[in-house]
């Protein structure tokens, strides 16, 4: 890690917030427990334990590894139902194959990222290759779940194959980040990702002691998660590193808030070069959310309705040529 990277940051777009610009406190960090997802591979949580409303509009997040699978071991998830929100699958290393019963579907690798827009309802499946089955290697990944409004969670699913070579790639001020935006507006800068919520999403890359400061949208929330090496957040500087999940303070129609401020330590560990890493952030929708595993909707009734609608086969069905198997 990282996939992309650039050899020149300084020859890249430069994002500053305005010197009247006011950052965000850190108001809290908390640290991903430990889990297994779909057939056995470790993920965090990475905002389990936070309450739903600093998240919103985001569901969850899991860090998929970082694992150095030795041969054989490399494990996904069976086919599965998704219905009321959009998946962002962001991969660091490794590669891992998605389809749809929709129709989507497709390899992502090395800085790739898929969004898939589930809406009305479909059927699911995320598997290593053959060949990484086979050879084993390292994999780490996101995957972000991101909610719709009650009027578009019945919309028809849809699905977007970003390449790592659409990102669009930023620096500071000095040249000591690198920014890879993949969805959103930072500073007049928009990323490939097409979303039906507002959001922005961006991994980024700083440099041992580089401070980054940036614009950020008042009505959007903020939270930022570690994914390699320790660093600092907000004006306050409180300390944070991989595994670990940063909320920083709302922002207001006025323009207070209007700014994030992030650190690196001097000194990273053996892993990473660079304090590695994701800000997230949405404009909240303020609506009821229940979620009961795959489905995330408004009511206990539309829950109920999900997993009707999947028992009896209208969120989808396995393609029968599906090289995946059943």
């Amino acid at each position: 890690m990282p996939a992309v990277t650039v050899e020149n940051p300084l020859a890249l777009p430069r994002v500053t917030a305005p010197a009247e610009a006011h950052s965000r406190s850190a108001l809290a960090v908390s640290t991903a427990p430990s889990g297994l997802e779909g057939e056995g591979f470790p993920v965090r949580r990475a905002f389990a334990g936070i309450d739903y409303r600093h998240l919103d509009p985001f569901i969850m997040m899991d860090q998929m590894g970082e694992v150095d699978y030795a041969a054989g071991e490399p494990k996904g998830t069976p086919w599965h139902p998704h219905r009321g929100f959009e998946t962002v699958t962001y991969i660091m290393d490794g590669t891992f194959i998605h389809q749809d019963s929709h129709g989507g579907g497709g390899t992502i690798t090395n800085g790739d990222t898929q969004w898939m827009t589930a809406g009305s309802g479909l059927l699911h499946i995320e598997t290593p290759p053959e060949s990484l089955v086979l050879s084993g290697g390292l994999f780490h990944g996101l995957q972000l779940w991101v909610n719709l409004p009650k009027a578009d969670k019945m919309m028809p699913p849809k699905y977007q194959d970003l390449r790592a070579s659409g990102l669009k790639l930023l620096t500071s001020g000095d040249g000591g980040a690198l920014i890879r935006l993949i969805a959103g507006d930072l500073g007049g800068h928009v990323g490939p990702g097409a979303t039906h919520t507002p959001i922005t999403m961006a991994h980024i890359s700083l440099n041992p002691g580089a401070e980054l400061t940036i614009p950020w949208r008042a009505d959007f929330n903020a939270l930022a998660y570690g994914l390699a090496g320790s660093g600092f957040a907000g004006p306050e500087a409180r300390p944070f590193g991989m595994g670990q999940a940063v909320v920083f303070g709302k922002g207001d129609t006025s323009g207070s808030g209007d700014a994030l401020t992030l650190r690196a330590a001097e000194t990273q560990d053996s892993r990473s070069a660079n304090f590695e890493f994701v800000l997230l952030g949405g404009r909240p929708i303020r609506e009821p959310m229940m979620q009961y595993g795959p489905f995330v909707m408004n009511t206990h009734a539309e829950l109920a309705q999900a997993f009707d609608d999947f028992q009896a086969g209208r969120l989808g069905t396995i393609p029968a040529d599906s090289p995946l198997g059943k």
